[in-house]
């Protein structure tokens, strides 16, 4: 199977970690990792916050992924600079990692992938990482200053 995954990964935190731990578990037939371009990533956010650029971002997946990958999986990384980009138009992709929060998105990229004539994708829900509060880890708390990126507790 081939697995993608996709987001702004910035600042990097366990729970994006564990993203690609799934993405890497399934993805048999290789992994697509997309990462948010600088604009989307701006674009997209709930909140306003400093975003690292693409390249470290990036640099960073590339380590983290290197780190966890015990399978000696294929693995690209791709610009993603739209919304739905590769899932809802990239026919060799069979699944999707995604949150809980972002698991219910999976309906509208299997639309619209049907509108192209392309099979739908299954969906990989990874659950959340929680931080030692018990909340889960985030980019927005830890920008914030209320954790680190293993969800240790900072106040």
């Amino acid at each position: 199977m081939r697995v993608a995954v996709a987001g702004t990964f910035g600042p990097l935190h366990d729970g994006h970690r564990n993203l690609f731990e799934h993405a890497l578990r399934f993805g048999d037939d290789g992994v697509v990792i997309a990462v948010t371009s600088d604009h989307l990533a701006v674009e997209t956010r709930h909140e306003p916050r400093e975003i690292p650029s693409f390249d470290d971002r990036v640099r960073l997946v590339t380590a983290a992924v290197d780190d966890i990958d015990e399978w000696d999986r294929d693995v690209e990384i791709r610009e993603l600079t739209d919304e739905y980009g590769i899932a809802d138009d990239d026919p060799a992709i069979d699944a999707l990692v995604v949150s809980p929060e972002t698991a219910p998105e999976l309906e509208t990229i299997n639309d619209r992938r049907r509108q192209q004539g392309l099979d739908p994708i299954s969906g990989i829900v990874a659950p959340y990482v929680l931080a030692e509060d018990g909340e889960r880890i985030s980019s927005t708390r830890i920008v914030a200053g209320e954790i680190d990126e293993h969800g240790t507790l900072l106040e």
